[in-house]
């Protein structure tokens, strides 16, 4: 028998979370809270299930291939289970103009990790546009910002997170 997806606790929090979301749109828009279902989810699980996705699908009375489509859509959802920490390294045209793309490589090399890659500690993934174009390279780790990169403050940042 398959494990519940999830705990009693989570559970509740799933159910009052889609109470709360849904009290904001009319019934027949149900589907207008996709994002912050998704969020809901993935901030219970860490990540965005096939089982939970499905989940969020029917309590907006929508296709599980609808809501999949959307987590599938945006970066910020994790269809994967990722590490302890997500990495995003913008490497769109600012940042790579201040040598985003060697930031990039470096990380690989110091993670043992190509981009778009996992393991229980670390996802890395290059991503387009952090929106620090006066403050580039950038890159952030779960959704902490950090600006004006260089290999000694990578170094410093991964060694407070290990």
């Amino acid at each position: 028998m398959a494990e519940p997806l999830f705990t009693p606790e989570e559970q509740k929090k799933f159910d009052a979370g889609i109470s709360e979301i849904l009290s904001h749109y009319p019934p027949d828009r149900k589907s207008a809270g996709m994002l912050p279902a998704l969020r809901l989810l993935q901030d219970l699980k860490g990540w965005c299930p096939p089982e939970g996705i499905r989940l969020v699908a029917k309590n907006l009375e929508v296709t599980p291939e609808r809501a999949y489509e959307v987590a599938s859509f945006y970066v910020m959802y994790h269809l994967k289970k990722p590490g302890k920490y997500t990495i995003d390294v913008c490497t769109n045209l600012s940042c790579s103009l201040r040598g985003a793309e060697k930031m990039l490589a470096y990380l690989e090399n110091k993670l043992g990790l190509k981009a778009g890659e996992a393991n229980e500690t670390f996802t890395l993934r290059e991503t387009e546009c952090l929106a620090s174009c006066g403050t580039a390279p950038c890159l952030q780790v779960n959704e902490d910002h950090h600006e004006n990169l260089t290999k000694a403050r990578v170094d410093e940042l991964l060694a407070k997170l290990t």
